[in-house]
């Protein structure tokens, strides 16, 4: 594959599956994949039980393992090593990086997008390119206007922002909205502007962060 493309190749992978030793997977795991031209790994910090668990609880029950991740960077200090699993806020994700190279938020992105809204001051020491979830509304427009334009419903791409206002005064009339209205025959952005002006324009970030 890594000969097939002109993009890098990254591998996202568990510290284990079901009654493997993560001292000896994982490292075997991470060698292998570096031997085959992989530019990155990205390590999810919890086994994989294919046997007894569901993709769903696969994502909460097996115990998080942050420090074997640790290890296995200090073993490979030359390749990039991505942290993933269970980091829920910056400041976490923060701790993480004095170990690893990088670190991926899955779900709390996904939830409560407002949370990245500093990780570039935070992180990088840049400006933020959008200050509140209102701004980075203003930002997508555009591409959701185009989506609709080819036939995308709007509710196949607004029910990805549930978590858009978590927190703000006027997130639940908000989401409300987006779900009685933007399923409609026709539903076009002004759905998602209406559903906006019902967030309390005041607050420009959730009460309880």
């Amino acid at each position: 594959m890594k000969r097939a493309v002109s993009i890098p190749v990254t591998v996202k992978c568990r510290i284990g599956i079901d009654d493997q030793d993560p001292e000896i997977a994982l490292d075997a795991l991470a060698r292998g994949v570096i031997a085959a031209g992989a530019d990155a790994l990205i390590v999810h910090a919890r086994k994989a039980w294919l046997n007894g668990l569901s993709p769903k609880e696969n994502r909460d029950i097996p115990p998080l393992d942050y420090d074997r991740v640790y290890r296995l960077k200090a073993s490979l200090p030359d390749m990039p090593i991505i942290i993933n699993g269970g980091i829920a806020s910056l400041s976490e994700a923060k701790a993480h990086l004095g170990h690893v190279d990088g670190v991926m938020l899955g779900r709390a992105a996904y939830q409560e997008p407002w949370r990245l809204l500093t990780a570039d001051p935070e992180l990088f020491g840049e400006a933020a390119p959008h200050s509140t979830m209102r701004d980075v509304f203003e930002a997508v427009m555009p591409y959701i206007e185009e989506q609709l334009a080819r036939g995308t419903r709007l509710h196949s791409i607004t029910r990805h922002f549930v978590g858009a206002f978590h927190g703000v005064p006027g997130a639940r009339a908000f989401r409300r909205h987006l779900a009685e209205n933007g399923v409609k025959p026709g539903a076009g952005v002004n759905v998602l502007r209406a559903a906006i002006a019902l967030v309390d324009n005041r607050v420009a970030a959730p009460i309880a962060a």
